[in-house]
């Protein structure tokens, strides 16, 4: 199976236009403040405006107060919620949106600690998998994939560290419904690069084909 891609972090119209142009299925939109690649309201509006048909845009919250969420949504046409922090089930879901949650992947995990984790959130279109490191997402780092459990409970999305050069081994190995990319395709933090997009894409999509 071919997996989703999707490019994390954009902050810049010409970054986006490179990501759809590369053939990605989703973009990420960063709504956490301390991140390098956060985004106000306003950008994050135009960007999403300017994502053609089919294409998802995709919010990350990091234990956001849910009426900052209720802000954000009335401002910008978000089609998934991404959720990176220690909200629960019942937050998640209580925006009627589709939502992925983030699992952070720790040293001393196991594949029944992932399994159990996804089934508290039976709610969710997917369970993201991601390395812990301190503060949130986008720190380029893997984590031993030999913990992701070959059924999982729920569709995987596999993200932590990932680039052009192991995009395809993590596919051969693992199947994943969706990859998710963000440090790995930049030139610096929250700047992508356009070459390094069009590899990682046509890296996954050749190995999900293979």
């Amino acid at each position: 199976m071919t997996p989703r891609i999707k490019i994390c972090g954009l902050t810049r119209r010409e970054d986006l236009d490179a990501a759809v142009a590369a053939g990605a299925d989703a973009i990420g939109l960063v709504f956490y403040p301390p991140s390098p690649r956060y985004v106000d309201l306003a950008t994050a509006a135009a960007l999403a405006r300017a994502v053609p048909p089919f294409v998802s845009v995709v919010g990350l919250f990091v234990n956001a107060d849910p009426a900052t969420v209720r802000t954000t949504l009335a401002a910008v046409p978000l089609h998934v919620l991404q959720f990176h922090g220690d909200e629960d089930e019942a937050c998640c879901r209580q925006f009627e949106r589709p939502y992925l949650k983030a699992a952070r992947v720790r040293p001393g995990m196991t594949q029944a600690d992932l399994v159990q984790y996804a089934a508290a959130f039976p709610s969710a279109q997917g369970i993201l998998l991601d390395a812990f490191v301190e503060g949130y997402g986008g720190g380029g780092k893997t984590f031993d994939w030999s913990l992701v459990p070959p059924i999982l409970g729920a569709p995987l999305i596999l993200s932590g560290g990932l680039d052009a050069d192991n995009v395809g081994e993590a596919v051969r190995r693992i199947r994943p419904a969706a990859v998710d990319v963000s440090s790995g395709v930049e030139a610096a933090k929250g700047i992508k690069d356009a070459a390094r997009m069009r590899a990682f894409v046509a890296a996954a999509r050749a190995a999900g084909d293979a």
